[in-house]
């Protein structure tokens, strides 16, 4: 048994590395699984997906890439995406250094002396002077960054609508209309137990990106009449969108079981660091540092009004 763990072990290392060869842990046929449909095949879903800027350009990763991309085509757009992203890092920037990078942003993107200036959010330029003045909080950005996105909403949005960059998103789009099955993936050892079934580190072929595998098995389900959680669970998943909580990548199901396919956390599990790496316990730092992490999980899930058990 103990071979077979460390058989286990080395096998899962090595396809996390990369397997040590050149494709990174991708099949042999992976250019011909990703190769993009003409655009002339993307017409029906050109109609019948959701269009919104909120969908595309902010849930949707790849969306979100492309939209970021066609901005960088134009100056004025460009700016703003820089602006969203220095009032992203403002909001996680440490108290005692977020007034000066509220200072910053503002003598950068506000002030009209500035050549990089975003003229849509001149105006509130005094009011954020005045906010940072009397304390660096972090919503003093918030109406900034709320006209920023009003404006990319419209016209900006109409444009990348009928570029090439919407054209590649529609490709993307039907290469994840392709079905998903366990074939999709390699499989390795089991990284833990449930009460429903068991999670396992497995493999996409096309792209050797690790993922782990929650296998719930459907006789267990039945049995514990438990198919509206499982469901639940799904549907929870699908809707989340924070770095501090495990992302739905893929679903599948088998004769036997239901497989939700999350984001995997390597590196071992709280109580493995606690007390199985150096010295039981952790510092005061780390301890704020992970309870933190916590709380932006939670906030997310509050605002998505999802409570955690």
């Amino acid at each position: 048994m103990e071979l077979e763990n460390i058989v286990a072990n080395t096998v899962l290392l090595k396809a996390r590395e990369g397997g040590g060869g050149k494709r990174k842990g991708r099949s042999k046929k992976w250019k011909e699984i990703l190769r993009f449909p003409h655009i002339s095949q993307c017409a029906e879903l050109r109609n019948s997906i959701d269009r919104s800027y909120l969908s595309i350009c902010e849930r949707q990763p790849i969306g979100r890439l492309l939209f970021r991309l066609f901005c960088e085509t134009r100056v004025n757009l460009h700016l703003c995406i820089q602006l969203l992203d220095a009032m992203e890092d403002y909001e996680v920037t440490p108290d005692e250094k977020r007034r000066n990078q509220g200072d910053k942003i503002i003598k950068t993107f506000l002030s009209k002396q500035s050549p990089q200036h975003v003229n849509i959010v001149e105006v509130f330029a005094d009011q954020c002077r005045r906010d940072l003045e009397r304390s660096p909080r972090r919503e003093i950005f918030s109406t900034c960054r709320t006209a920023v996105h009003e404006y990319l909403r419209g016209a900006p949005f109409a444009d990348y609508q009928n570029s090439m960059f919407f054209d590649r998103f529609l490709q993307w789009k039907m290469l994840e209309r392709q079905p998903v099955t366990k074939d999709t993936f390699r499989q390795y050892r089991v990284l833990g137990k449930g009460g429903f079934g068991e999670v396992c580190a497995c493999q996409v072929r096309a792209t050797g990106k690790m993922y782990a595998c929650k296998k719930l098995e459907k006789k267990r389900i039945k049995k514990r009449k438990g198919e509206s959680m499982a469901l639940n669970e799904k549907v929870i998943l699908e809707n989340v969108n924070s770095r501090f909580v495990v992302s739905l990548a893929y679903t599948y199901e088998t004769k036997d079981a239901l497989c939700l396919v999350l984001t995997i956390m390597n590196g071992g599990d709280l109580k493995f660091h606690i007390y199985n790496m150096g010295t039981p316990g952790f510092d005061r730092e780390r301890v704020q540092f992970y309870a933190a992490q916590i709380c932006c999980g939670l906030e997310h899930l509050h605002r998505e009004s999802i409570v955690y058990r």
